[in-house]
């Protein structure tokens, strides 16, 4: 068994939505990001490669190389998934926990859940999802931008 843990944060900017876990949720701002900013994508493929002892997303995925522009951060994630395979390991589950004002969870928790739960090839009941505020405290606070943590637990392929 190993653990990984992943955390990712982007400031708002221009734009109508952001993509969290792979599901556009509407909102007044969008994200800074050379991908497409899914805090939620980009901290769970952290804490994957972190289990796996095999680096961070910026080794993999660089903000500076133009193949990742405004790319899908769930390519990351499937990539990742490959690299895991190739070890002999497997995802057990993963939590995510949303660390914003802004946008509410709520209404797209079960969406982001499912999503999550296909990229990473496990039954539902194997991702869970929850928001925080940081009490209006700090730039999360001040909404000015978004953040995410990730907790994985890999373990053997079967």
């Amino acid at each position: 068994m190993r653990v990984g843990t992943g955390f990712d944060v982007h400031a708002f900017g221009p734009g109508e939505s952001v993509m969290l876990g792979g599901v556009r949720v509407a909102h007044s701002q969008g994200v800074l990001a050379h991908s497409d900013g899914d805090v939620l994508l980009h901290a769970l493929t952290d804490a994957l490669l972190g289990a796996a002892g095999l680096g961070d997303i910026g080794e993999h995925f660089r903000d500076t190389d133009p193949r990742w522009k405004g790319a899908d951060s769930a390519g990351f994630v499937t990539h990742t998934l490959g690299l895991l395979r190739a070890r002999g390991w497997r995802v057990g589950n993963a939590d995510l926990t949303l660390l914003a004002e802004r946008p509410k969870v709520g209404p797209h928790r079960e969406a982001i859940r499912a999503r999550i739960a296909e990229l990473l090839e496990v039954p539902p009941d194997a991702v869970n999802v929850k928001a925080t505020t940081t009490e209006k405290l700090g730039f999360l606070g001040r909404a000015e931008g978004i953040g995410a943590q990730a907790v994985v637990l890999l373990l053997p392929a079967r």
